[in-house]
Protein backbone atom coordinates (compact mmCIF):
# COMPACT_ATOMS: atom_id res chain seq x y z
CA UNK A 1 0.00 0.00 0.00
CA UNK A 2 0.95 3.71 -0.68
CA UNK A 3 0.98 6.33 1.74
CA UNK A 4 -0.16 9.69 -0.14
CA UNK A 5 -0.80 12.60 2.19
CA UNK A 6 -1.14 10.52 4.85
CA UNK A 7 -3.65 8.57 3.26
CA UNK A 8 -3.49 4.51 2.83
CA UNK A 9 -3.84 3.99 -1.19
CA UNK A 10 -4.32 0.50 -2.02
CA UNK A 11 -2.46 -0.19 -5.52
CA UNK A 12 -2.54 -3.93 -6.00
CA UNK A 13 -4.33 -3.97 -9.65
CA UNK A 14 -1.88 -3.34 -12.35
CA UNK A 15 -3.53 -0.75 -14.95
CA UNK A 16 -4.09 -3.00 -17.58
CA UNK A 17 -5.95 -5.53 -14.78
CA UNK A 18 -8.11 -2.45 -14.28
CA UNK A 19 -9.06 -1.40 -17.54
CA UNK A 20 -10.18 -5.03 -18.57
CA UNK A 21 -12.19 -6.43 -16.03
CA UNK A 22 -13.77 -3.33 -14.31
CA UNK A 23 -17.15 -5.56 -13.73
CA UNK A 24 -15.61 -7.76 -11.80
CA UNK A 25 -16.48 -8.48 -8.06
CA UNK A 26 -12.81 -7.88 -6.97
CA UNK A 27 -12.62 -4.08 -8.94
CA UNK A 28 -15.66 -3.24 -7.38
CA UNK A 29 -15.11 -3.98 -3.96
CA UNK A 30 -11.20 -2.35 -4.63
CA UNK A 31 -13.31 0.65 -6.01
CA UNK A 32 -15.51 1.10 -2.83
CA UNK A 33 -12.51 0.51 -0.61
CA UNK A 34 -10.78 3.37 -1.86
CA UNK A 35 -13.95 5.35 -1.98
CA UNK A 36 -14.04 4.52 1.89
CA UNK A 37 -11.02 4.85 2.61
CA UNK A 38 -11.07 8.74 0.67
CA UNK A 39 -14.66 9.24 2.45
CA UNK A 40 -13.24 7.72 6.24
CA UNK A 41 -10.02 10.63 5.80
CA UNK A 42 -12.74 13.61 5.05
CA UNK A 43 -15.06 12.65 7.49
CA UNK A 44 -12.17 12.79 10.18
CA UNK A 45 -11.74 16.41 9.72
CA UNK A 46 -15.39 17.10 8.79
CA UNK A 47 -17.21 15.62 11.82
CA UNK A 48 -20.54 17.30 11.24
CA UNK A 49 -20.83 16.75 7.55
CA UNK A 50 -23.76 14.13 8.01
CA UNK A 51 -24.16 13.86 4.43
CA UNK A 52 -20.96 12.14 3.71
CA UNK A 53 -21.26 9.89 6.38
CA UNK A 54 -24.41 8.26 4.86
CA UNK A 55 -23.01 8.44 1.13
CA UNK A 56 -20.01 6.26 3.60
CA UNK A 57 -22.69 4.05 5.13
CA UNK A 58 -23.65 3.45 1.82
CA UNK A 59 -20.73 2.41 0.36
CA UNK A 60 -19.89 -0.09 3.17
CA UNK A 61 -23.44 -1.84 2.96
CA UNK A 62 -22.44 -2.28 -1.39
CA UNK A 63 -19.08 -3.63 -0.31
CA UNK A 64 -20.00 -5.76 2.29
CA UNK A 65 -23.15 -7.26 -0.13
CA UNK A 66 -20.32 -8.11 -2.69
CA UNK A 67 -18.08 -9.61 -0.34
CA UNK A 68 -20.89 -11.59 0.78
CA UNK A 69 -21.72 -12.43 -2.19
CA UNK A 70 -17.89 -13.40 -3.25
CA UNK A 71 -17.49 -15.62 -0.14
CA UNK A 72 -20.14 -17.36 -1.15
CA UNK A 73 -19.16 -17.85 -4.96
CA UNK A 74 -15.55 -18.16 -4.32
CA UNK A 75 -13.87 -18.33 -0.62
CA UNK A 76 -10.40 -18.89 -2.38
CA UNK A 77 -10.50 -15.17 -4.24
CA UNK A 78 -12.37 -13.46 -1.13
CA UNK A 79 -9.65 -14.54 1.44
CA UNK A 80 -7.17 -13.40 -1.34
CA UNK A 81 -8.66 -10.20 -1.43
CA UNK A 82 -9.34 -9.69 1.88
CA UNK A 83 -5.59 -9.90 2.47
CA UNK A 84 -4.91 -7.90 -0.60
CA UNK A 85 -7.08 -5.13 0.61
CA UNK A 86 -6.17 -5.37 4.51
CA UNK A 87 -9.78 -6.09 5.18
CA UNK A 88 -10.29 -7.99 8.10
CA UNK A 89 -12.50 -10.86 7.99
CA UNK A 90 -15.38 -10.95 10.40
Amino acid sequence: MKKKGGRKIVGFMVKEEKEENWGSVEFQVFSFTNKIRRLASHLELHKKDFSSERGLRILLGKRQRLLAYLAKKNRVRYKKLISQLDIREK
